[in-house]
C-alpha cells in the first residue's frame, strides 16, 4: 500500500484533475483522474485515495475504469454525492470517433464525443465498473445546448430536496460556457439554463459554483487565456456569483481571478468537510516525472487541502485546522530544511528577501514576489517569477515547503502563491520567526 502526507501525489504514473471529493461514512474521499501504464497522460482512470483528516492519504485499488461503449475511451471528471447512504460517481465518458494507430490514448483531431455518466457504490470502496454504471445525458446533439466533444466535468450539489449539475463546455469552441441541469432523483435530468461569458475563456473546465454563508462562489479553469506570457494557457479562477436556484442562472459579479499565483494549480474542486467548512483541493502541473523509491516513477499531486471562506467581497483560500494540527511541532534548526515537509512563518517588509533552498520570496512595490529559477530544472518555457495582486503594506507569509511544492499563504489567505519545484538544496537564509516541522 502507497500512503502520503500532506500532498496526494500520483502514486506511480500520471495523475491530474482531483475527482469526487467528498467525506463519507467517517472518511474522506479522494479521486482523480489517472493513467496507470506511464508517466503520461493517456486513457483516464479514476484513482481513489481515502484519509481520516485530509492529510495521511491512503491509496487504493482503481475505482473507476473503462467498461462500456460510451466510456471506452476515458473515464473524464467528475464528482460525488451522497444519497440514501450511497456514494454516486458522476463523470464524463469519452468516446473516440477516430483513434490514432500508433497510440490509442489520443484521438486525433479532438474527435471524440462526450456523455455524462454514474456509477453507485454501496459502501464508497467497491466499485461495479460493468453493472454499476447508468447513462445520465446522452452526447449533446444540439449546439445550442452544449457542445457534443466539449461538455464535461459534471460538479452535483443538492439544495432543499433538489439536485443541481453545472457542466464546462463550449460556444463553437470560441466561448466557453457553463451549463445547468436540475433533477428530482440524481438520475433523471433536464436542461434548465447556461452563462456564456468570455470570462470563461474558449472552453471551460472544472466549474464548481458553492454557497459560502450568504454568498455564492464560482471555481473554473477556463481554457486559452494564457496570453503570451510563458507556460501554461489554462489557468484556475473564482469570482463572487449570484445563483438564482428556480432558473439555474449564474451571474458573476467581477472579473474572475487566479485562484492561485503560481499558475500551476488547476481544475479545483470543492466539497464540505465533517465539519461543515468548504474545503478545495486541486491539481498541481508539473512538467517532469520524480523518480521514488515507495513508487514508480510519477507525475502530478494535489495541493493541500484550502478552506474557502468569503468576506467583503474577497475569497480567500486559508490553511486547514488539520494541516494546523499536523505541523504542531515548533523546531529552533532554522538553518536548513528538514528532508520531508516544514512550515515557515514569517512577515515581511518592503524590500526584504527570504531564500528556501534556493526558492527566492521578496516584497516589492507592495507585492509578494516569487522566484524558481534556481529550483526547476532549468526549464525556461514555464512561468518562474510569481507575484500577487497590491497588499497594501502587509506581507504575512505562511509557507509550506515539501521537496517537489511551496505553497506560499499570504496574508492568512488572502492570496496563495504555489509552485512546483525541483531540487531544492536544503539551505535557508533571511528572516524566519517561526519553524515547524510535522508531529511524529
Amino acid at each position: 500500500m502507497i500512503y502520503d502526507e500532506l500532498h496526494l501525489k500520483a502514486p506511480g504514473n500520471w495523475m491530474n484533475d482531483p475527482n469526487g471529493f467528498i467525506f463519507f461514512k467517517g472518511k474522506y474521499h479522494l479521486f482523480y483522474q489517472y493513467f496507470p501504464y506511464g508517466p503520461m497522460w493517456g486513457t483516464m482512470h479514476w484513482g481513489h485515495a481515502v484519509s481520516g483528516d485530509l492529510v495521511r492519504w491512503e491509496h487504493r485499488d482503481i475505482a473507476l475504469f473503462p467498461t462500456k461503449g460510451y466510456d471506452r475511451n476515458g473515464i473524464f471528471s467528475g464528482s460525488a454525492l451522497e444519497k440514501d447512504g450511497k456514494l454516486y460517481l458522476y463523470y464524463s465518458a469519452v468516446r473516440y470517433l477516430e483513434e490514432d494507430a500508433e497510440n490509442i490514448h489520443y484521438a486525433p483531431q479532438d474527435r471524440y464525443e462526450t456523455s455524462q455518466a454514474v456509477l453507485v457504490s454501496e459502501d464508497g470502496m467497491q466499485f461495479d465498473n460493468w453493472g454499476g454504471k447508468t447513462k445520465i445525458i446522452p452526447v449533446c446533439r444540439r449546439p445550442e445546448t452544449a457542445d457534443a466533444a466539449h461538455t464535461r466535468d459534471p460538479k452535483v450539489w443538492e439544495e432543499d430536496g433538489v439536485y443541481y449539475m453545472v457542466l464546462g463546455s463550449t460556444w463553437k469552441e470560441e466561448v466557453g460556457r457553463a451549463v445547468f441541469y436540475r433533477s428530482a432523483d440524481g438520475i433523471n435530468w433536464e436542461y434548465v439554463n447556461q452563462l456564456r461569458d468570455r470570462r470563461f475563456g474558449r472552453i471551460l473546465e472544472c466549474p464548481d459554483v458553492f454557497r459560502a454563508g450568504e454568498d455564492y462562489i464560482f471555481l473554473g479553469s477556463p481554457m486559452y487565456v494564457g496570453g503570451d506570457e510563458p507556460g501554461y494557457g489554462h489557468h484556475a479562477v473564482c469570482a463572487m456569483a449570484e445563483f438564482d436556484r428556480e432558473i439555474c442562472g449564474l451571474k458573476l459579479l467581477s472579473e474572475c481571478r487566479y485562484i492561485d499565483y503560481g499558475q500551476d494549480l488547476y481544475a479545483a474542486q470543492t466539497n464540505v468537510d465533517e465539519m461543515g467548512r468548504r474545503v478545495m483541493v486541486a491539481w498541481m502541473r508539473m512538467p517532469e516525472a520524480v523518480p521514488a523509491k515507495d513508487r514508480k516513477p510519477w507525475i502530478g499531486m494535489m495541493c493541500q487541502p484550502r478552506v474557502v471562506e468569503a468576506a467583503e467581497g474577497h475569497i480567500f483560500f486559508r490553511v486547514h485546522p488539520n494541516v494546523n494540527q499536523y505541523f504542531g511541532k515548533e523546531t529552533a534548526e532554522k538553518d536548513r530544511l528538514p528532508q520531508t515537509s516544514c512550515r515557515i512563518r514569517t512577515a515581511l517588509s518592503e524590500g526584504e528577501e527570504l531564500e528556501i533552498g534556493g526558492y527566492r520570496i521578496w516584497a516589492e512595490q507592495d507585492a509578494v514576489w516569487t522566484d524558481r529559477s534556481r529550483v526547476f530544472a532549468g526549464r525556461k518555457d514555464h512561468k518562474l517569477v510569481s507575484v500577487t495582486p497590491k497588499l497594501h503594506g502587509r506581507y504575512e507569509l505562511d509557507i509550506f515547503v515539501s521537496p517537489n511544492l511551496i505553497e506560499v499563504f499570504v496574508n492568512e489567505g488572502e492570496y496563495v502563491i504555489s509552485n512546483v519545484v525541483y531540487g531544492l538544496d536544503g539551505g535557508l537564509r533571511g528572516k524566519i520567526e517561526r519553524m515547524y516541522v510535522a508531529v511524529d
